[in-house]
């Protein structure tokens, strides 16, 4: 799988699209039954421009074969950087250089959406995604994109430490007493455990399970905002015990801290730790044994709720064939073209049927994305989801390294983001 650059997102930066295979009910059985979007009407010439991942370009040169022949049309595959694409779109749209279809992280939807670079559009295959997955591509009750992957964080743990995945934060902390995972050089700290906590989206899942959150209950009020409530208070507490008492120091520094979590579980030194799925390859890629799992219960016996990602399909706004896109997006996404997408990609598709196609290829890590995905929140896509990523960077930072009590740092990252989000983006 593929890192997220969840943070790259946001930083970065509408008219609605027909409804497509209306006729026909949409959705796969309409693609499936051979009715198109273009047909006579489009013509031999017609080209669908797509780009795409260097990943992706194998599947789908894969499957357009089938969509070409029934909508009477050609793919014209690009090979490029999805955020450099999706950073070019408001330069290439106008100009007639953009694609007529891309991929785009969820949290980028919004944004660019709300921006009138890409398209309104429907989801045809509606009845294979949750609410979570709809909350991903929606924006003030606009659908911008169709869901193709999900991601969250998941535990990773060492197998030849370990007989068995840690269930509980309470198993987590007896690792942190077992003296095989002691820290040389200094006394007292341990590495049985570790999550890199300094990085706000790697927080976010204990602050949320005890009770915090960023915008409101369903992440769009942008003027409610809760990461300095007192159960956000009590998970940065207690992340601030573990990097005070527990954790050396090296894990205070959130542009190192992945590379020392790294190099001390590919030395054995760690019994279980907190990442992202994209990290999985790096692990096999060295050789460590590794197993995974969803991330163990909270002392308060509720879930670790972390953010959910991923990306979808969507249609540039400055696309003269929109119905067309519209198609792609309801063919793509489709139960069949996304049981092919996992098995190319090793991705955890959108589609229920095929998360299921996926489980049962009996592969720990889809298993473990697919349940932590049940209690993942959906990461706000609105514009100003930028401002928590820059106003919370340090919150965990200044309680762990003492500069600030807990409650001091959730209160400054708070007003921060709120001053900041005041400044921006009122009128």
């Amino acid at each position: 799988m593929k890192k997220t650059a969840w943070k790259k997102y946001v930083l970065g930066l509408v008219s609605a699209s027909a409804l497509v295979l209306a006729a026909c009910g949409g959705g796969e059985d309409a693609t499936e039954s051979g009715s198109t979007a273009g047909g006579e009407e489009a013509g031999e010439d017609t080209t669908l421009q797509i780009s795409v991942d260097k990943g992706y370009v194998e599947y789908v040169e894969d499957i357009k074969g089938d969509f070409e022949e029934k909508n009477g049309v050609k793919i014209e595959i690009t090979e490029r950087d999805m955020f450099e694409q999706l950073e070019a779109l408001p330069l290439d749209g106008p100009s007639g250089n953009a694609p007529d279809i891309m991929m785009s992280a969820y949290d980028r939807m919004g944004s660019l959406g709300q921006q009138g670079h890409i398209a309104e559009v429907t989801l045809a295959n509606d009845d294979q995604y949750d609410d979570t997955d709809r909350a991903q591509v929606t924006l003030d009750g606009k659908i911008y994109g169709a869901p193709s992957v999900i991601e969250t964080l998941v535990l990773y743990y060492n197998t030849d430490l370990l007989d068995e995945a840690p269930t509980t934060f309470a198993d987590l902390e007896e690792l942190a007493k077992d003296d095989q995972f002691a820290f040389e050089g200094e006394e007292g700290k341990n590495t049985g455990f570790l999550a890199k906590w300094t990085d706000f989206y790697f927080t976010y899942g204990l602050v949320s399970g005890y009770g915090g959150y960023v915008f409101g209950e369903d992440g769009t009020d942008p003027t409610d905002i809760g990461l300095n409530n007192e159960g956000a208070v009590e998970a940065i507490t207690y992340a601030t015990d573990w990097f005070q008492n527990t954790w050396p120091q090296g894990m205070q520094d959130v542009t190192s801290s992945d590379a020392f979590i790294t190099d001390q579980y590919l030395n054995g030194k760690v019994g279980a730790f907190i990442g992202g799925p994209w990290q999985a390859a790096s692990l096999k890629d060295a050789g460590v044994n590794y197993g995974v799992s969803t991330i163990p219960t909270l002392n308060n016996g509720e879930a670790y709720e972390a953010f959910g990602g991923g990306k979808g399909w969507v249609v540039s706004n400055y696309s003269e064939d929109k119905d067309l896109g519209q198609a792609w997006l309801d063919y793509v996404t489709n139960t069949e073209n996304q049981n092919k997408f996992y098995d190319a990609t090793n991705e955890v598709p959108a589609n229920q049927d095929s998360r299921v196609y996926a489980t049962e290829k009996e592969d720990e890590l889809t298993t473990a994305v697919i349940n932590q995905y049940k209690d993942a929140q959906p990461m706000p896509n609105i514009p100003e989801m930028a401002e928590v990523w820059t106003g919370a960077e340090n919150m965990l930072f200044d309680a762990a390294s003492g500069n600030k009590t807990p409650q001091e740092s959730a209160d400054d990252s708070a007003k921060l983001i709120k001053e900041s989000i005041e400044q921006k983006y009122t009128n």
